[in-house]
């Protein structure tokens, strides 16, 4: 990692980051009441994943998401853009802005201080073991996979000609100048992340990720000065000691009231496994903190700066109670409250990935993905709420 030395922050010691960064066992975070709960997406014989909600500057909400989809992993994948006008109580018919000629996936929304928006995806071709088995037992008394569906799936790889699909595997972004209507073609950039970037106070757009298909797989972080057209090379974050970074997945990043900047890193290492993990920088991203455990299990993490300063972390919940919940945190990052439920009567480990918007201090929309009971095919969810003051 080429100049990390340099540019890592390292901590004092294990108990000092304990200390600084905790959850806190107790407190009034129980308050909080969440009103209905209900499904967005008009597609029911449609899986939907991963999306993104973010509310714009006249007070519409918009959701993006991998929509279209057969299943969790297939070659259908497109990007999907719902609108609210009137704080999430009804939604407009799902339109595609990007299908590509592979799967496109998780799906991450800004709108910027010009009133751009901004999309993130990335595209994948996790489905090709899949089709390799349909093909290898078509003709076998047990095939993997049922005639019309391979059918299906051959004709999706034909969009492309052999040996081209691995040229469109990526990390992409569209833009939209005119609040949606029209989006430009996809363009590379150097990562992604499920929720996409973020706008500092500044003005710069700043982007916490993983650069997917880089071998070796980084880490890191990079920046936009010119509204989002372009980007900066990725800039590594450091790794813990023990870790294996590529085992680091879909972090996402806010800047907190005092200038610090924060990060949530989705962990698959075997020490905290399954939890969210945190940097944070105070000289502006220049250096960062070894990641460490703030004690949550969960994720990937959401994170918003509330309207009263506050720090809110939603993220998804896969052991009982099955759903997403919440916690606050009113010193900037440094501790994280008791969690919240925001919703806890999933009946499958297929949800979670929430995020959430402020309508008005202190209430709150978040919207998530979800396999109901009796449908295969997970659907998207919106909770609205509100925090205890």
């Amino acid at each position: 990692m080429s100049d990390l030395s340099r540019r890592q922050f390292v901590a004092a010691s294990a108990s000092t980051l304990l200390a600084s960064s905790i959850t806190r066992a107790s407190d009034d975070s129980s308050r909080h009441q969440v009103g209905n709960i209900t499904t967005i997406s008009l597609e029911s014989d449609r899986y939907h994943g991963w999306p993104t909600l973010c509310r714009c500057a006249n007070g519409d909400l918009v959701v993006v998401c991998s929509g279209g989809r057969e299943s969790h992993v297939c070659p259908f994948g497109r990007v999907d853009l719902m609108r609210s006008r009137d704080t999430g109580e009804s939604w407009s018919y799902e339109r595609t802005i990007l299908d590509g000629p592979i799967d496109d996936r998780d799906a991450g929304i800004v709108e910027t201080d010009q009133g751009t928006l901004l999309v993130s995806t990335f595209s994948s071709l996790a489905y090709e073991p899949r089709l390799q088995t349909a093909l290898a037992t078509a003709a076998s008394d047990k095939p993997s996979m049922p005639a019309q569906q391979l059918a299906k799936w051959q004709a999706v790889q034909r969009r492309l000609p052999a040996g081209e699909h691995e040229k469109h595997r990526g990390c992409w972004m569209l833009r939209s100048e005119d609040g949606g209507l029209n989006w430009s073609p996809a363009y590379r950039v150097p990562l992604n992340s499920p929720h996409g970037p973020i706008q500092l106070s500044d003005g710069t757009l700043f982007y916490a990720g993983v650069a997917l298909w880089d071998s070796p797989r980084s880490v890191g972080t990079c920046r936009s000065s010119d509204d989002g057209r372009t980007w900066t090379p990725l800039e590594e974050l450091p790794t813990r000691p023990g870790d294996d970074p590529s085992q680091y997945h879909e972090l996402h990043a806010v800047e907190a009231a005092d200038g610090r900047l924060i990060v949530h890193i989705r962990n698959h290492n075997a020490a905290n496994q399954n939890e969210t993990l945190q940097t944070h920088s105070t000289d502006h991203g220049k250096t960062w903190a070894t990641p460490y455990s703030i004690g949550v299990w969960g994720l990937p993490s959401h994170l918003l700066r509330l309207s009263d300063d506050r720090l809110l972390m939603t993220y998804g919940h896969r052991r009982a109670p099955l759903g997403n919940q919440a916690r606050i945190s009113d010193d900037h990052g440094r501790t994280w409250s008791a969690p919240m439920i925001v919703s806890g009567d999933a009946t499958s480990g297929d949800v979670g990935y929430p995020s959430t918007a402020e309508v008005s201090p202190g209430k709150l929309v978040t919207v998530w993905y979800e396999r109901l009971a009796g449908n295969a095919n997970a659907q998207l969810r919106l909770a609205s709420w509100e925090l205890p003051n």
